[in-house]
């Protein structure tokens, strides 16, 4: 029952918000034939009307507008934090803002019409609203406020659409061009009008004496003020019961009902989430360490988008989640998304050597695949492809030290001896290896030729450091050892193979190398030659790990 309350609770706001749309669209585009004449408007008007103000027009305009308003307090009431994007935030303040401003205006066109049966029209109110400039400020700002939540709306709801992208010159030209021709018409006809009124104009425009009108419209004032206090009162009583949320770096306590991405956000923890919370794209995706078989299942919505991507079980939507048991989370898309990084000390910062594992890795004929996929596509394959890398590596004990196209660096042994760097970093080829497998079978029907991976790692001496500027800088690693790890990979590629290691590797985790046939190849800057094994198929070095047997002969 609650998964199909939500599921409807997201269609009824779009529903609403569409109709609130084109209500909009149709006004605005009455004001902007201001720009003709105000006889234009004013038989536009008489078109317009029968729609709107017939009484389905009348139920299905005010019926929106009301359901659309008790949603958005709904929702502000179950958001646990008021910490939020800028975008998001606007959105609400537009959507709460607009009733107050435009009360004023439907109590003396909408109302006036329902208690009398006369509607003013433009030759009335043009020249009342230009007479008074506090009162053409206010309905202009409303105008913009009103188009503002609703392009704002659009654009969360589209711009997670594949096709959005072809678009979305026509859209925003559609979002400045409407309320600029509409004030640009309110203003024309305005002045056409400032010699004077028609007869009678300011009569039929007072029709209903004053202290009425006022007092309809202080009483839907502190209606829609008491709906708001009473939204923020009641999420203001503190919820019984607190949940733990351990990240990669830290763990934080919440009330049950947050989400997790409630619970990043209230601790400050950046967390990505295109869709703004609404679980139509994956983007804040968390992988669950801990505490999964006691969370909730997904809902309707989680549940759809986790099977567009194939997510595996143990990967849940951030938006989504509300635990009602303590849990562990690790990111999906990186470290930066939630947090993950951690500042480095000032030692570490300054530069220190160590002994490390270098692997580089990278797809072969990436860019021939990536020309005849959609963009969309190609960015999707990439971060599933980066995210099967990053787990490979984290899972074998390995950071990631950047991405470099659809290319990766890892390193091992920032923390531990070169021995166990060394076998980490072959457990994480075998990873990798297997990784692209099911990537390969999963995506079968959407690729013409299988994704190869071709994989250099060497081990040595290294310098450890905070490099670059500004928020591009980065803990990371220089010196030959990388250097030779990266020209590994290009020899790997050369041979056909999916790793090319350096023997010192493979001695340093103990596999025994004397009968494998090896190649000494010379590394640019590097004096000396550097004894190369080629592996043709990782599972030959997951066996060989396993077992602790020789490693194979592999024709050359």
């Amino acid at each position: 029952m609650k998964v199909t309350s939500s599921r409807t609770r997201k269609r009824l706001h779009l529903l609403t918000g569409a109709c609130l749309g084109l209500f909009l669209l149709t006004h605005f585009s009455n004001h902007a034939l201001g720009l003709v004449s105000v006889e234009a408007m004013e038989r536009m008007r008489l078109v317009f009307n029968l729609l709107w103000r017939s009484w389905p027009g009348t139920m299905l305009l005010y019926g929106s507008l009301l359901v659309h308003f008790l949603l958005a307090l709904e929702s502000l009431y179950r958001r646990q934090t008021l910490r939020m994007p800028v975008r998001e935030a606007l959105k609400i303040i537009f959507g709460l803002s607009f009733p107050f401003l435009i009360v004023g205006h439907v109590v003396a066109t909408r109302v006036e019409w329902m208690l009398t049966g006369y509607g003013n029209g433009y030759y009335e109110m043009l020249p009342i609203l230009w007479s008074n400039t506090p009162t053409a400020i206010r309905q202009s700002l409303a105008l913009i406020l009103a188009w503002s939540h609703g392009c704002l709306g659009a654009w969360f709801w589209m711009r997670g659409r594949n096709w959005y992208p072809r678009y979305f010159l026509f859209f925003y030209s559609c979002a400045v061009l409407v309320p600029l021709l509409s004030l640009l018409g309110f203003a024309v006809a305005a002045r056409s009008l400032e010699g004077g009124l028609p007869s009678g104009a300011w009569f039929m425009a007072n029709r209903t004496p004053p202290e009425i009108i006022a007092q309809i419209r202080l009483s839907i004032v502190a209606g829609l003020l008491a709906m708001i206090g009473g939204t923020l009162i009641l999420r203001a009583i503190p919820v019984r019961g607190k949940v733990r949320i351990t990240y990669p770096d830290r763990a934080i306590s919440v009330a049950k009902g947050f989400s997790v991405l409630e619970a990043s956000r209230a601790a400050g923890i950046p967390h990505i989430s295109i869709c703004g919370g609404r679980g139509r794209c994956s983007t804040c995706r968390v992988r669950v360490t801990e505490g999964l078989d006691r969370l909730p299942p997904p809902n309707e919505a989680e549940r759809a988008t986790l099977l567009r991507i194939r997510a595996p079980g143990d990967v849940r939507l951030a938006c989504q989640l509300r635990p009602n048991h303590s849990l562990s989370i690790a990111p999906v898309l990186g470290g930066d998304n939630i947090g993950l990084k951690a500042q480095p000390s000032e030692q570490q910062a300054a530069g220190r050597e160590r002994r490390i594992a270098v692997l580089f890795c990278d797809l072969r004929d990436f860019t021939l695949l990536a020309q005849k996929q959609l963009p969309f596509d190609t960015v999707f394959l990439l971060n599933r492809y980066f995210e099967t890398i990053g787990e490979a590596v984290e899972g074998s004990g390995g950071v990631i030290d950047k991405f470099i196209g659809d290319g990766a660096l890892a390193i091992f042994g920032l923390s531990n001896t070169i021995e166990e760097a060394c076998a980490q970093a072959l457990d994480a080829t075998v990873r990798i290896a297997k990784g692209v497998d099911l990537l390969n079978r999963n995506f079968m029907s959407e690729l013409e030729k299988p994704l190869r991976i071709a994989m250099g790692m060497h081990a040595g001496s290294a310098i450890i450091g905070q490099i670059g500027y500004g928020k591009a800088s980065s803990l990371t690693a220089v010196g030959d050892t990388i250097n030779a790890a990266s020209r590994l990979e290009g020899f790997a590629k050369e041979y056909d193979a999916q790793l090319a290691v350096s023997a010192d590797v493979v001695r340093y985790a103990g596999l025994v190398v004397n009968d494998r046939e090896s190649y000494d190849i010379s590394i640019r800057g590097r004096a000396g030659m550097l004894e190369t094994l080629i592996i043709q198929n990782m599972a030959e070095i997951e066996v060989m790990m396993a077992s602790g047997n020789h490693l194979k002969e592999t024709p050359a």
